[in-house]
């Protein structure tokens, strides 16, 4: 049983925070005034607009910062500035408690990944959705943050999308779990993993080629997963060549992967690092449908 958090009123503190990479100080500002317009309260965590190296702080730092949004009762949201790499330096202090004691959304997708797996397994729904850059760019009129909006104020999605060649067809409801693919996979083996058997799994990835996310994909298979997944939602996949040196693009090959099982597909979902990239509720029970018309994702 997922337990979502409370939902947003008007005056609740939204921490922005930087868990991993840094960020250019402006878009944090820009995300400010998108929170602010929303009527809520922004607050800009201590090492936010922080430098080192490729980090916004030293590990210490960056889970101080999150730790006090976890522990502070007025913050009801937290915000992560840009994902980049380092969010997995903070898993093995966010304890159970911490997490559960108070449920506060987290908000965030690529690296943000591993975090999103911990609040998972703490029973807890976070938002995978965009971030500071897509919030000080895009503005208040972006259909994505519209609906981050909605369903921090206690709504929940439905989305209708184009089918793809591709697809395979069916309809599946179970609890909906997913992000970066690369960053997941990281996790198997250890006790934030969250590629398991019987989940309706969403992926995405950015700058991996089509041979490193087969890689990925053959370890769900030998660990059982891939075969006993209850859905499969292909979100896009960027920054990478295609098609490989073997000649196959990342859809040819992921369709190639799944060919053997019969639960259904959904590829091209909006979801990843582009601008149409729909919030998704880690945890959440959903309905999956793909028809030859469309697919349907609605949240339960």
């Amino acid at each position: 049983m997922i337990i979502y958090p409370k939902p947003l009123k008007a005056g609740d503190k939204v921490a922005i925070l930087s868990p991993a990479s840094h960020i250019k100080d402006a878009l944090v500002d820009g995300a400010c005034n998108v929170l602010a317009q929303w009527g809520f309260e922004p607050v800009v965590c201590n090492h936010c607009k922080g430098r080192c190296g490729t980090y916004s702080a030293s590990s210490e730092e960056r889970l101080a910062d999150l730790t006090w949004a976890l522990n502070e009762p007025s913050v009801r949201a937290i915000m992560c500035s840009r994902g980049g790499y380092g969010a997995v330096h903070l898993l093995h202090e966010l304890h159970h408690d911490l997490l559960t004691r108070d449920p506060k959304w987290l908000i965030g997708f690529s690296d943000i990944s591993a975090l999103h797996a911990t609040w998972v397994h703490a029973g807890i729904a976070s938002m995978h959705a965009p971030m500071a850059k897509h919030l000080c760019e895009c503005g208040l009129d972006d259909c994505c943050n519209k609906e981050m909006l909605n369903v921090l104020m206690g709504g929940k999605p439905q989305y209708e999308i184009e089918a793809h060649e591709f697809n395979r067809q069916g309809v599946v409801k179970g609890q909906l779990v997913g992000g970066n693919l690369a960053v997941l996979s990281g996790l198997l083996g250890t006790p934030f993993n969250i590629l398991e058997a019987g989940k309706i799994l969403f992926i995405e990835d950015i700058g991996e080629d089509v041979y490193k996310i087969e890689r990925m994909l053959y370890a769900l298979q030998l660990g059982g997963v891939l075969e006993k997944l209850k859905g499969l939602i292909v979100g896009q996949f960027t920054e990478y060549k295609s098609p490989d040196r073997n000649g196959e693009s990342m859809y040819d090959m992921i369709r190639r992967m799944v060919a053997p099982y019969d639960y259904p597909v959904a590829f091209n979902f909006p979801v990843g690092h582009v601008d149409d990239n729909r919030p998704m509720i880690e945890g959440a029970d959903v309905e999956l449908s793909v028809t030859s018309g469309n697919t349907t994702l609605k949240f339960l």
